[in-house]
Protein backbone atom coordinates (compact mmCIF):
# COMPACT_ATOMS: atom_id res chain seq x y z
CA UNK A 1 0.00 0.00 0.00
CA UNK A 2 2.73 2.63 0.90
CA UNK A 3 4.79 1.99 -2.41
CA UNK A 4 1.23 2.75 -4.44
CA UNK A 5 0.52 5.61 -2.27
CA UNK A 6 4.14 6.64 -3.37
CA UNK A 7 3.49 5.78 -7.20
CA UNK A 8 0.07 8.01 -6.46
CA UNK A 9 2.09 10.88 -5.75
CA UNK A 10 3.84 11.62 -8.87
CA UNK A 11 0.80 12.91 -9.92
CA UNK A 12 -0.26 15.32 -6.61
CA UNK A 13 0.62 18.94 -7.13
CA UNK A 14 0.18 19.24 -10.55
CA UNK A 15 -1.97 22.05 -12.40
CA UNK A 16 -5.60 21.68 -12.52
CA UNK A 17 -5.48 21.76 -16.65
CA UNK A 18 -3.70 18.27 -16.39
CA UNK A 19 -6.46 17.01 -14.08
CA UNK A 20 -8.99 18.62 -16.73
CA UNK A 21 -7.72 17.10 -19.84
CA UNK A 22 -7.26 13.38 -18.07
CA UNK A 23 -11.12 13.30 -17.44
CA UNK A 24 -11.77 15.09 -20.96
CA UNK A 25 -9.20 11.54 -22.37
CA UNK A 26 -10.94 9.58 -20.46
CA UNK A 27 -14.14 10.43 -21.96
CA UNK A 28 -13.41 11.14 -24.82
CA UNK A 29 -11.37 7.73 -25.68
CA UNK A 30 -14.12 5.46 -23.75
CA UNK A 31 -16.62 7.11 -26.50
CA UNK A 32 -14.19 6.53 -29.61
CA UNK A 33 -16.76 3.85 -31.15
CA UNK A 34 -16.49 4.47 -34.58
CA UNK A 35 -12.77 4.30 -35.81
CA UNK A 36 -11.86 0.55 -33.64
CA UNK A 37 -15.41 -0.91 -35.39
CA UNK A 38 -14.60 0.93 -39.03
CA UNK A 39 -12.70 -2.44 -40.50
CA UNK A 40 -15.77 -4.23 -39.47
CA UNK A 41 -18.26 -1.55 -40.40
CA UNK A 42 -17.17 -1.50 -44.18
CA UNK A 43 -16.85 -5.23 -44.53
CA UNK A 44 -19.57 -6.24 -42.93
CA UNK A 45 -22.27 -4.02 -43.26
CA UNK A 46 -21.43 -1.92 -46.67
CA UNK A 47 -19.78 -5.42 -48.36
CA UNK A 48 -16.45 -3.91 -48.90
CA UNK A 49 -13.73 -6.18 -49.82
CA UNK A 50 -10.80 -6.42 -47.81
CA UNK A 51 -8.46 -4.02 -50.22
CA UNK A 52 -10.98 -1.51 -50.42
CA UNK A 53 -11.31 -1.28 -46.86
CA UNK A 54 -7.30 -1.44 -46.29
CA UNK A 55 -7.80 1.73 -48.67
CA UNK A 56 -10.24 3.48 -46.75
CA UNK A 57 -8.62 2.72 -43.54
CA UNK A 58 -5.54 4.36 -44.17
CA UNK A 59 -6.99 7.21 -46.15
CA UNK A 60 -8.80 8.32 -42.61
CA UNK A 61 -5.20 7.69 -41.31
CA UNK A 62 -3.73 10.18 -44.09
CA UNK A 63 -6.56 12.87 -42.98
CA UNK A 64 -5.44 13.38 -39.80
CA UNK A 65 -2.25 14.41 -40.89
CA UNK A 66 -3.36 18.05 -42.66
CA UNK A 67 -5.66 17.91 -39.67
CA UNK A 68 -3.01 18.19 -37.29
CA UNK A 69 -1.03 20.66 -39.50
CA UNK A 70 -4.11 22.80 -39.56
CA UNK A 71 -5.13 22.46 -36.06
CA UNK A 72 -1.42 23.16 -34.22
CA UNK A 73 -1.45 26.48 -36.97
CA UNK A 74 -4.28 27.48 -35.68
CA UNK A 75 -4.04 27.08 -31.91
CA UNK A 76 -1.11 29.05 -31.71
CA UNK A 77 -2.43 31.98 -33.43
CA UNK A 78 -6.17 31.95 -32.47
CA UNK A 79 -5.47 29.96 -28.91
CA UNK A 80 -5.88 26.60 -27.32
CA UNK A 81 -9.58 26.58 -26.10
CA UNK A 82 -11.32 28.12 -29.79
CA UNK A 83 -9.34 25.57 -31.36
CA UNK A 84 -10.51 22.61 -29.27
CA UNK A 85 -13.73 24.17 -29.17
CA UNK A 86 -13.92 24.10 -32.90
CA UNK A 87 -11.91 21.52 -34.17
CA UNK A 88 -13.46 18.74 -31.51
CA UNK A 89 -17.01 19.54 -31.53
CA UNK A 90 -16.30 19.72 -35.58
CA UNK A 91 -15.19 15.94 -35.14
CA UNK A 92 -18.23 14.97 -32.97
CA UNK A 93 -20.99 16.88 -35.29
CA UNK A 94 -19.41 14.79 -38.67
CA UNK A 95 -20.05 11.72 -36.33
CA UNK A 96 -23.64 12.87 -35.09
CA UNK A 97 -24.24 13.60 -38.79
CA UNK A 98 -23.56 9.81 -39.85
CA UNK A 99 -26.51 8.45 -37.28
CA UNK A 100 -28.62 10.38 -39.60
CA UNK A 101 -27.48 9.37 -42.68
CA UNK A 102 -27.17 4.97 -43.72
CA UNK A 103 -26.03 5.86 -46.98
CA UNK A 104 -22.41 4.29 -47.22
CA UNK A 105 -21.26 7.22 -49.25
CA UNK A 106 -22.40 9.72 -46.86
CA UNK A 107 -21.53 8.24 -43.90
CA UNK A 108 -17.73 7.49 -44.95
CA UNK A 109 -17.58 11.73 -45.97
CA UNK A 110 -18.50 12.58 -42.43
CA UNK A 111 -15.82 9.27 -41.31
CA UNK A 112 -13.12 10.77 -43.29
CA UNK A 113 -14.24 14.68 -41.67
CA UNK A 114 -14.09 13.45 -38.46
CA UNK A 115 -10.88 11.56 -38.80
CA UNK A 116 -9.53 14.74 -40.02
CA UNK A 117 -10.74 17.41 -37.09
CA UNK A 118 -9.48 14.23 -34.94
CA UNK A 119 -6.36 14.75 -36.04
CA UNK A 120 -6.30 18.57 -35.20
CA UNK A 121 -7.18 18.34 -31.90
CA UNK A 122 -4.40 15.94 -30.42
CA UNK A 123 -1.53 19.25 -30.79
CA UNK A 124 -3.89 21.37 -28.91
CA UNK A 125 -3.96 18.96 -25.62
CA UNK A 126 -0.18 18.06 -26.06
CA UNK A 127 0.45 22.24 -26.34
CA UNK A 128 -1.87 22.75 -23.30
CA UNK A 129 0.10 20.20 -20.98
CA UNK A 130 3.26 22.26 -22.43
CA UNK A 131 2.04 25.55 -21.54
CA UNK A 132 1.12 25.19 -17.88
CA UNK A 133 3.51 22.28 -16.89
CA UNK A 134 6.86 23.26 -15.49
CA UNK A 135 9.44 21.41 -16.55
CA UNK A 136 10.31 18.97 -13.81
CA UNK A 137 6.34 18.52 -13.95
CA UNK A 138 6.35 17.08 -17.61
CA UNK A 139 6.75 13.39 -17.00
CA UNK A 140 4.05 13.27 -14.33
CA UNK A 141 1.64 15.42 -16.98
CA UNK A 142 2.28 13.46 -19.83
CA UNK A 143 1.91 10.63 -18.12
CA UNK A 144 -1.21 11.37 -16.44
CA UNK A 145 -2.99 12.23 -19.53
CA UNK A 146 -1.36 8.75 -21.51
CA UNK A 147 -2.79 7.43 -18.48
CA UNK A 148 -6.82 8.77 -19.54
CA UNK A 149 -6.52 7.54 -23.18
CA UNK A 150 -5.74 4.31 -22.26
CA UNK A 151 -8.27 3.83 -19.18
CA UNK A 152 -10.50 4.99 -21.81
CA UNK A 153 -9.70 2.71 -24.68
CA UNK A 154 -9.47 -0.08 -22.00
CA UNK A 155 -13.24 0.79 -21.37
CA UNK A 156 -15.33 2.03 -24.50
CA UNK A 157 -14.44 -1.39 -26.75
CA UNK A 158 -16.72 -3.07 -24.32
CA UNK A 159 -19.86 -0.61 -24.88
CA UNK A 160 -19.19 -0.16 -28.64
CA UNK A 161 -18.94 -4.05 -29.63
CA UNK A 162 -22.51 -3.95 -27.67
CA UNK A 163 -23.65 -1.25 -29.46
CA UNK A 164 -22.37 -2.47 -32.74
CA UNK A 165 -24.26 -5.66 -32.53
CA UNK A 166 -27.38 -3.91 -31.40
CA UNK A 167 -28.06 -0.56 -31.23
CA UNK A 168 -25.66 0.61 -34.06
CA UNK A 169 -27.20 4.23 -34.69
CA UNK A 170 -25.58 4.61 -30.62
CA UNK A 171 -21.90 4.18 -32.21
CA UNK A 172 -21.73 7.17 -34.00
CA UNK A 173 -24.36 9.55 -31.99
CA UNK A 174 -22.82 7.85 -28.39
CA UNK A 175 -19.20 9.07 -30.16
CA UNK A 176 -20.92 12.31 -30.65
CA UNK A 177 -21.82 12.86 -27.42
CA UNK A 178 -19.08 12.35 -25.24
CA UNK A 179 -17.22 14.70 -27.81
CA UNK A 180 -19.59 17.06 -26.89
CA UNK A 181 -18.89 16.53 -23.08
CA UNK A 182 -15.16 16.26 -23.52
CA UNK A 183 -15.65 19.84 -24.87
CA UNK A 184 -17.84 21.50 -22.16
CA UNK A 185 -14.92 19.89 -19.84
CA UNK A 186 -12.29 21.96 -21.73
CA UNK A 187 -14.27 24.82 -22.23
CA UNK A 188 -15.95 25.08 -18.97
CA UNK A 189 -12.75 24.30 -16.38
CA UNK A 190 -9.66 25.57 -18.70
CA UNK A 191 -8.33 28.85 -18.93
CA UNK A 192 -6.49 29.75 -22.18
CA UNK A 193 -2.78 29.38 -22.10
CA UNK A 194 -1.20 30.79 -25.54
CA UNK A 195 2.00 32.07 -24.64
CA UNK A 196 2.45 35.34 -25.99
CA UNK A 197 5.35 36.09 -28.26
CA UNK A 198 6.39 39.46 -26.81
CA UNK A 199 5.48 38.72 -22.38
CA UNK A 200 9.81 38.01 -22.21
CA UNK A 201 10.00 41.81 -23.30
CA UNK A 202 7.89 43.72 -21.53
CA UNK A 203 8.08 46.06 -18.70
CA UNK A 204 6.98 44.48 -15.61
CA UNK A 205 3.56 46.39 -15.60
CA UNK A 206 3.03 45.17 -19.07
CA UNK A 207 4.16 41.74 -18.54
CA UNK A 208 1.61 41.70 -15.90
CA UNK A 209 -1.17 42.74 -18.05
CA UNK A 210 0.03 40.25 -20.93
CA UNK A 211 0.13 37.32 -18.27
CA UNK A 212 -4.06 37.98 -17.04
CA UNK A 213 -4.80 36.39 -20.19
CA UNK A 214 -2.73 33.38 -19.29
CA UNK A 215 -3.57 30.78 -16.35
CA UNK A 216 -1.70 31.16 -13.16
CA UNK A 217 -0.29 27.54 -14.04
CA UNK A 218 1.16 28.45 -17.68
CA UNK A 219 2.61 31.41 -15.93
CA UNK A 220 4.52 29.28 -13.83
CA UNK A 221 6.05 26.79 -16.38
CA UNK A 222 7.03 29.97 -18.70
CA UNK A 223 9.38 31.55 -15.81
CA UNK A 224 10.98 28.16 -15.73
CA UNK A 225 11.40 27.76 -19.35
CA UNK A 226 14.82 26.84 -20.91
CA UNK A 227 16.55 28.85 -23.77
CA UNK A 228 15.12 26.46 -26.43
CA UNK A 229 11.89 27.40 -25.42
CA UNK A 230 11.77 31.18 -25.16
CA UNK A 231 9.57 32.63 -27.90
CA UNK A 232 10.55 33.66 -31.44
CA UNK A 233 10.02 34.92 -34.68
CA UNK A 234 9.69 33.82 -38.14
CA UNK A 235 8.49 30.57 -39.49
CA UNK A 236 9.09 26.97 -38.59
CA UNK A 237 11.24 26.71 -41.11
CA UNK A 238 13.31 28.93 -38.98
CA UNK A 239 13.23 27.52 -35.88
CA UNK A 240 14.00 24.03 -37.35
CA UNK A 241 17.39 25.89 -38.50
CA UNK A 242 18.42 26.64 -34.91
CA UNK A 243 17.31 23.12 -34.07
CA UNK A 244 18.22 20.52 -36.04
CA UNK A 245 17.96 18.28 -33.05
CA UNK A 246 14.30 18.68 -33.81
CA UNK A 247 14.90 17.25 -37.76
CA UNK A 248 17.21 14.50 -36.34
CA UNK A 249 14.35 13.97 -33.81
CA UNK A 250 11.45 13.35 -36.23
CA UNK A 251 13.66 11.53 -38.88
CA UNK A 252 14.45 8.52 -35.83
CA UNK A 253 11.07 8.63 -34.47
CA UNK A 254 9.89 7.39 -38.09
CA UNK A 255 11.90 3.93 -37.73
CA UNK A 256 9.87 3.46 -34.22
CA UNK A 257 6.31 4.19 -35.49
CA UNK A 258 7.61 1.78 -38.25
CA UNK A 259 8.06 -0.86 -35.96
CA UNK A 260 5.23 0.12 -33.42
CA UNK A 261 2.64 -0.17 -36.42
CA UNK A 262 3.87 -3.95 -36.53
CA UNK A 263 1.86 -4.69 -33.31
CA UNK A 264 -1.18 -4.32 -35.62
CA UNK A 265 -0.21 -5.13 -38.66
CA UNK A 266 2.90 -8.00 -38.82
CA UNK A 267 2.20 -9.55 -35.51
CA UNK A 268 -1.47 -11.11 -36.18
CA UNK A 269 -0.28 -12.22 -39.77
CA UNK A 270 2.30 -14.11 -37.74
CA UNK A 271 0.17 -15.72 -35.18
CA UNK A 272 -2.52 -16.19 -38.85
CA UNK A 273 0.92 -18.47 -39.47
CA UNK A 274 1.56 -20.05 -36.53
CA UNK A 275 -2.26 -20.86 -35.29
CA UNK A 276 -4.64 -20.97 -37.93
CA UNK A 277 -7.92 -20.53 -36.64
CA UNK A 278 -6.74 -19.51 -33.08
CA UNK A 279 -4.99 -16.57 -34.54
CA UNK A 280 -7.56 -14.16 -34.00
CA UNK A 281 -8.07 -15.38 -30.37
CA UNK A 282 -4.57 -15.01 -29.36
CA UNK A 283 -3.71 -12.03 -30.69
CA UNK A 284 -7.17 -10.21 -29.25
CA UNK A 285 -5.85 -12.06 -25.78
CA UNK A 286 -2.08 -10.01 -26.41
CA UNK A 287 -3.80 -7.13 -27.28
CA UNK A 288 -5.47 -7.14 -23.47
CA UNK A 289 -2.28 -7.92 -22.01
CA UNK A 290 -0.76 -4.54 -24.06
CA UNK A 291 -3.79 -2.67 -22.49
CA UNK A 292 -3.48 -4.00 -18.89
CA UNK A 293 0.02 -4.03 -18.81
CA UNK A 294 0.25 0.35 -19.47
CA UNK A 295 -2.65 1.00 -16.73
CA UNK A 296 -0.83 -1.23 -14.53
CA UNK A 297 2.77 0.24 -15.44
CA UNK A 298 2.58 3.68 -16.40
CA UNK A 299 2.68 5.12 -12.77
CA UNK A 300 5.68 3.04 -11.82
CA UNK A 301 7.49 4.37 -14.88
CA UNK A 302 6.73 7.26 -14.65
CA UNK A 303 8.25 7.52 -11.08
CA UNK A 304 11.34 5.52 -11.74
CA UNK A 305 12.13 7.68 -15.33
CA UNK A 306 12.11 11.05 -13.39
CA UNK A 307 15.96 10.11 -13.04
CA UNK A 308 16.57 10.48 -16.57
CA UNK A 309 16.41 12.97 -19.05
CA UNK A 310 13.66 12.26 -21.86
CA UNK A 311 16.07 11.66 -24.79
CA UNK A 312 17.75 9.47 -22.72
CA UNK A 313 14.27 7.55 -21.65
CA UNK A 314 13.74 7.31 -25.24
CA UNK A 315 16.24 5.50 -26.23
CA UNK A 316 16.00 3.29 -23.38
CA UNK A 317 12.47 2.47 -24.73
CA UNK A 318 13.92 1.93 -27.95
CA UNK A 319 16.05 -1.14 -26.45
CA UNK A 320 12.84 -2.53 -25.41
CA UNK A 321 11.10 -2.50 -29.02
CA UNK A 322 14.73 -3.78 -30.39
CA UNK A 323 13.91 -7.32 -28.09
CA UNK A 324 10.21 -7.26 -27.57
CA UNK A 325 9.30 -6.67 -31.65
CA UNK A 326 12.87 -8.73 -32.80
CA UNK A 327 12.50 -11.72 -30.74
CA UNK A 328 8.95 -12.37 -32.59
CA UNK A 329 10.44 -14.13 -35.52
CA UNK A 330 12.24 -16.40 -33.10
CA UNK A 331 9.50 -17.56 -31.04
CA UNK A 332 7.46 -20.49 -31.34
CA UNK A 333 5.66 -21.05 -27.75
CA UNK A 334 2.64 -18.72 -26.72
CA UNK A 335 4.19 -17.85 -23.22
CA UNK A 336 6.65 -16.23 -25.39
CA UNK A 337 4.65 -14.15 -27.59
CA UNK A 338 2.88 -12.94 -24.13
CA UNK A 339 6.67 -11.98 -22.93
CA UNK A 340 7.44 -10.24 -26.10
CA UNK A 341 4.38 -7.99 -25.76
CA UNK A 342 5.19 -7.17 -21.89
CA UNK A 343 8.04 -6.00 -23.11
CA UNK A 344 7.54 -3.57 -26.08
CA UNK A 345 4.57 -2.89 -24.14
CA UNK A 346 6.88 -1.07 -21.43
CA UNK A 347 9.03 0.54 -24.75
CA UNK A 348 6.02 1.72 -25.32
CA UNK A 349 4.77 3.22 -22.19
CA UNK A 350 7.84 4.94 -21.53
CA UNK A 351 8.17 6.71 -24.83
CA UNK A 352 5.06 7.63 -24.54
CA UNK A 353 5.54 9.34 -21.12
CA UNK A 354 8.73 11.38 -22.78
CA UNK A 355 7.69 11.92 -26.16
CA UNK A 356 5.88 14.91 -25.10
CA UNK A 357 8.11 16.14 -22.58
CA UNK A 358 11.05 16.24 -25.34
CA UNK A 359 9.40 18.27 -27.76
CA UNK A 360 8.19 20.93 -24.93
CA UNK A 361 11.97 21.29 -24.15
CA UNK A 362 12.87 21.82 -27.72
CA UNK A 363 10.17 23.74 -29.10
CA UNK A 364 9.48 27.75 -28.65
CA UNK A 365 6.48 28.27 -26.53
CA UNK A 366 4.80 30.08 -29.31
CA UNK A 367 5.08 27.26 -31.92
CA UNK A 368 4.31 24.12 -29.21
CA UNK A 369 0.96 23.29 -31.07
CA UNK A 370 2.42 23.56 -34.35
CA UNK A 371 5.51 21.72 -33.32
CA UNK A 372 3.14 18.75 -31.46
CA UNK A 373 1.57 18.47 -35.06
CA UNK A 374 4.31 17.87 -37.13
CA UNK A 375 5.77 15.55 -34.94
CA UNK A 376 2.41 14.01 -34.58
CA UNK A 377 3.07 13.73 -38.33
CA UNK A 378 6.27 12.05 -38.76
CA UNK A 379 4.60 9.12 -36.16
CA UNK A 380 1.72 8.65 -39.10
CA UNK A 381 4.39 8.99 -42.08
CA UNK A 382 6.37 6.52 -40.24
CA UNK A 383 3.22 4.03 -39.74
CA UNK A 384 2.43 4.15 -43.21
CA UNK A 385 5.62 3.69 -44.38
CA UNK A 386 6.16 0.91 -42.30
CA UNK A 387 2.91 -0.97 -43.20
CA UNK A 388 3.44 -0.81 -46.51
CA UNK A 389 7.01 -1.67 -46.84
CA UNK A 390 6.44 -4.62 -44.46
CA UNK A 391 4.11 -5.83 -46.60
CA UNK A 392 5.78 -5.90 -50.10
CA UNK A 393 8.80 -6.91 -47.90
CA UNK A 394 6.40 -9.88 -46.89
CA UNK A 395 5.09 -10.60 -49.87
CA UNK A 396 8.48 -11.28 -51.52
CA UNK A 397 9.59 -13.19 -48.83
CA UNK A 398 7.83 -14.65 -45.50
CA UNK A 399 6.25 -13.13 -42.44
CA UNK A 400 8.54 -14.79 -40.41
CA UNK A 401 11.49 -13.14 -42.42
CA UNK A 402 9.74 -9.85 -41.82
CA UNK A 403 10.94 -9.58 -37.86
CA UNK A 404 14.68 -8.73 -38.79
CA UNK A 405 13.93 -6.03 -40.80
CA UNK A 406 11.63 -4.80 -37.95
CA UNK A 407 14.39 -5.70 -35.20
CA UNK A 408 16.59 -3.22 -37.75
CA UNK A 409 14.44 -0.65 -37.93
CA UNK A 410 13.74 -0.11 -34.12
CA UNK A 411 17.61 -0.97 -33.25
CA UNK A 412 17.83 2.09 -35.99
CA UNK A 413 15.89 4.89 -33.70
CA UNK A 414 17.22 3.47 -30.60
CA UNK A 415 21.07 4.45 -32.14
CA UNK A 416 19.74 7.70 -33.22
CA UNK A 417 17.80 8.89 -29.75
CA UNK A 418 20.97 7.68 -27.89
CA UNK A 419 23.11 9.81 -30.01
CA UNK A 420 20.85 12.67 -29.54
CA UNK A 421 21.02 11.95 -25.74
CA UNK A 422 24.56 11.78 -26.13
CA UNK A 423 25.07 15.28 -27.74
CA UNK A 424 22.24 16.63 -25.02
CA UNK A 425 24.32 15.47 -21.85
CA UNK A 426 27.62 17.29 -23.60
CA UNK A 427 25.98 20.34 -24.32
CA UNK A 428 25.13 20.31 -20.42
CA UNK A 429 27.80 19.88 -19.45
CA UNK A 430 29.52 22.84 -21.76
Amino acid sequence: MIKINRFFKTYQGLPRSVYVIFFAQVINRFGDFVMPFLTLLLTTQFHYSVAQTGSIVMLTMILSIPGGLIGGKVADHIGRKKSYLIFQGASGLSLMLCAFFYTHQVMLLFIFMSSFFSGAVRPILSAILSDVLKPEDRQAGFSLSYLGINLGVALGPIVAGFLFNHFRFWIFMGDAITSFFAVALVILTIKESLPRLDEEHHSNDEQAQAHALIENDSQNSLSNMNEHEKTMEGSILDVLKKRPQLILFMLFNLFFSATYVQSGFSLPLILNHLYAERGPQIFGSLMSTNAISVLFFTMMITAFSKRNSAITNIAIGGIAYVIGFGMIGLIKTLPLFFISTLIWTLGEIIMSINFGVYITSQTPANFRARFNAITNMSFAIGAILGTAIIGIYIDHFSITMAWPLIAVSSAIGTGGMFYLSFKDIRGLKK
